[in-house]
């Protein structure tokens, strides 16, 4: 069953990779939708409770994307369900449990037990990874990330917001938690080296910790967070090939976008230039 907001969604982390997605899409529907972000009038600052309750004055629903080593922080899923908020969709990540991401193992548990209406999404890697944090590397010719060579569900980031929406706006995955991939699972080197084809120059990868570590510290990142950074992807790379899920097409009923027309379409806009 299809309902209507007339409300305007809340998108917190509305201005991010997903989140923009996610309004935009919820605009092209005709339905209200505002971000919220520090910078945003009202803004919201996760750290200032005093700001919570302007920002989610009149809406009904939120699509709850907390920022990277921000904790969900108590008493927020109270106020906004004291203002009028009675369903939440979290963007947590499919490898919240296998990296142990304690915050946003807190987040889940935390929308659970809100008593509101709840949708979890667990996005894999976004698409869009290749034109923010990697693309440095595949720029310079040389990308490293040790996770070594097992496959990963690379998921499009519209792809990821269109699911948000038909949670945000239908009631056909309330309660549930989608693990949202792309269509097939590829390797990083089979990644990169689709990239390095439609840019016509190469790219090498490199899945080793030590080439890793050597290119982070080369960046200036402290020695201490780099080694904590390999720690945590030990996991991925352990855990071997992941499998597609195929929510994306359970959920929109059509295809997920493939990876290689994701660097087609991202090449021809320049981002690797």
């Amino acid at each position: 069953m299809t309902t209507t907001a007339h409300p305007p969604v809340l998108v917190l982390g509305g201005t991010g990779t997903i989140g923009h997605r996610v309004v935009a899409q919820l605009l092209d529907r005709g339905l209200p939708a505002r971000a919220a972000s520090r910078h945003t009038d009202p803004p919201l600052n996760w750290a200032d409770p005093t700001t919570w309750d302007a920002a989610l004055d009149g809406a009904e629903r939120i699509y709850l994307l907390l920022p990277d080593d921000v904790d969900l922080p108590d008493g927020f899923l109270d106020r906004a369900r004291a203002a009028g908020v009675r369903r939440v969709v979290l963007h947590s990540d499919r490898a919240v449990d296998l990296m142990n991401v304690t915050r946003l193992q807190g987040a889940e548990r935390a929308v659970r037990a809100s008593g509101l209406e709840w949708t979890i999404i667990r996005p894999d890697w976004f698409a869009q990874n290749f034109e923010t944090f990697f693309r440095d590397g595949i720029v310079g010719g040389r990308l490293c990330m040790p996770v070594g060579e097992a496959k990963q569900g690379f998921v499009d980031g519209d792809d990821i917001a269109a699911v948000a929406v038909k949670a945000l706006t239908t009631d056909a995955h309330l309660g549930e938690v989608l693990e949202i991939t792309g269509p097939t699972a590829l390797s990083f080197r089979e990644a990169t080296a689709l990239i390095a084809d439609a840019i016509g120059r190469p790219v090498e990868f490199d899945g080793t910790p030590q080439a890793y570590r050597e290119q982070m510290l080369a960046v200036g990142l402290p020695e201490e967070a780099v080694e904590g950074l390999i720690q945590s992807f030990a996991p991925v790379a352990e855990a071997g090939d992941t499998h597609p899920t195929g929510v994306v097409e359970a959920v929109l009923g059509r295809p997920a976008r493939p990876f290689a027309d994701y660097v087609a379409a991202a090449a021809a806009r320049g981002v690797w230039q």
